[in-house]
C-alpha cells in the first residue's frame, strides 16, 4: 500500500475563482454550531438558510449565526432557497434520507461521521451521488487534523505497516440524548467515538480493504446515575432522567485487512480507567505512537531511538475548518475529496461488522 500523504495541502491558501458556495444546514445541534463557527473562516462559503424539527433549537443556532432563513425540513429549504450544497448534522438514522434528498436535487453533500445508520443505507447515498454526478464528504475531521498530517509524514519512514492500536475511552462521557438512543444513533461509542479511530488508522496504513473483524461489546456501566452530577463529558445540560440507553457502553475489535495487517480497537463512553485518545501504528522500520506528545520508535546507526517531533508554529489552524474549506475547494473547483463515500462505506462496513460479531460471538467477513 503507498503511504504517500493524501492530503490537500491545506496549510496554503486555496485559489478559488471568486465564486461563493450557498449552503443550506441541515440539523441545528451542537455539531452544527462548530461547523457553522468553521464556515465563518472560509470566504467562499456563504450560509444561505438552517433547517432543524426542533424550533427552539434552530432559533438558538440561527440567531447565535445571525442566519435570516429557517425551516423545519430539509424538503421546503430546498425547495425555498437556491443552494448548491448542504451540510448535514442531524441524528444518524436521518444521515441516509437528507443526503439522498440533496443529492437528487443536485445538490452537494457534506455529511457528518458516521456516514449513516449502517451500510446498505451508505452505499445508497453513494449511488445517489454517483447518479447525480455530485459531491458527497463525509466528516472524517481527524483527516484534516496536524496529527493526521505528521502521521503520513512519518508512514513513509516505516515499512511495511502490520499493525496499529485505535484508542478512544471516556471514564465518564455517556452523553445522553440521541447518542444513547439505539434507534437515532445506530450504536454508543462504537459508531460515536471509534468510527474516528478506525478511519484515521486505517488511513495512515495506507487505506487498506478490511476483510473480517472479531468484536466483544458491553453495557454494564450506562449512564453512571451515581456520578451523574459529577464531572464528566457531556454536549449539553442533561442529567439523563428521561433519557433513553439502550447501545453500547464499550466495545473492543481485532480488524484484518487484506494485506495482512490488523488494528486493535478499544473505545468506551464509561470505562473505569483514564480518559484517552491514542493511536499506534507499527512497521518494520519504525512505528508512532500519537496522542498529547507524539514520538517515533526507530533505528538510527545500528541504536534504537526515540524520536519526538517539533511541532510547527504555524500549525494553528482548526481541523473543522481544514476540513470544510476542503469541501468547499471540491465543490466549487472540483478538487479531489480526501474523504471520500467509498472511504464512509468501507468504515460502515466494518462498524456493521463490530455489532455483528458482537451479538454472535464469531468473526465476521466483511
Amino acid at each position: 500500500m503507498s503511504h504517500e500523504p493524501v492530503q490537500q495541502e491545506y496549510k496554503e491558501q486555496i485559489s478559488f475563482s471568486g465564486k461563493k458556495l450557498r449552503i443550506g444546514v441541515v440539523g441545528a445541534g451542537n455539531i452544527s454550531g462548530t461547523h457553522l463557527r468553521a464556515y465563518q473562516n472560509i470566504p467562499e462559503a456563504e450560509i444561505i438558510a438552517v433547517c432543524d424539527i426542533d424550533e427552539e433549537r434552530m432559533k438558538l443556532t440561527a440567531d447565535a449565526f445571525s442566519i435570516e432563513k429557517r425551516y423545519n425540513s430539509i424538503e421546503e429549504m430546498i425547495d425555498k432557497e437556491q443552494l448548491d450544497a448542504v451540510d448535514i448534522c442531524v441524528w444518524n438514522c436521518a444521515h441516509a434520507k437528507c443526503a439522498v434528498y440533496a443529492l437528487e436535487h443536485g445538490l452537494h453533500v457534506f455529511c457528518e461521521k458516521p456516514m449513516a445508520y449502517n451500510a446498505a443505507q451508505a452505499m445508497e447515498m453513494k449511488a445517489a451521488a454517483d447518479k447525480a454526478g455530485k459531491l458527497l464528504m463525509i466528516g472524517f475531521v481527524l483527516r484534516f487534523s496536524h496529527e493526521t498530517e505528521l502521521a503520513l509524514d512519518f508512514a513513509k519512514d516505516m515499512g511495511e505497516i502490520y499493525y496499529s492500536k485505535a484508542v478512544y475511552l471516556r471514564r465518564h462521557g455517556a452523553p445522553g440524548g440521541w447518542f444513547c438512543d439505539k434507534a437515532r444513533s445506530g450504536g454508543g461509542p462504537v459508531i460515536d467515538l471509534g468510527v474516528h479511530v478506525i478511519d484515521q488508522t486505517r488511513l495512515i496504513m495506507g487505506s487498506p480493504k478490511p476483510v473480517s473483524v472479531y468484536a466483544m461489546t458491553s453495557d454494564k456501566m450506562g449512564f453512571r446515575p451515581e456520578l451523574k452530577n459529577r464531572v464528566g463529558w457531556s454536549p449539553r445540560k442533561s442529567r439523563f432522567d428521561n433519557d433513553i440507553c439502550d447501545v453500547e457502553d464499550f466495545g473492543t475489535a481485532l480488524i484484518r485487512y487484506d494485506n495482512g495487517a490488523v488494528t486493535l480497537l478499544e473505545t468506551s463512553y464509561s470505562l473505569n480507567g483514564p480518559d484517552e485518545s491514542r493511536k499506534e501504528i507499527y512497521g518494520t522500520k519504525g512505528g508512532l505512537v500519537l496522542g498529547e506528545k507524539p514520538k517515533f520508535y526507530t533505528v538510527i546507526n545500528d541504536r534504537l531511538a526515540d524520536v519526538t517531533p517539533v511541532s510547527d508554529s504555524n500549525q494553528s489552524s482548526d481541523m473543522f475548518t481544514n476540513e470544510l474549506r476542503h469541501f468547499v475547494d471540491c465543490a466549487l473547483n472540483g478538487t479531489p475529496c480526501i474523504a471520500s463515500a467509498q472511504d464512509g462505506i468501507w468504515v460502515m462496513k466494518i462498524l456493521d461488522a463490530i455489532y455483528e460479531s458482537a451479538a454472535t460471538g464469531h468473526e465476521v467477513i466483511i
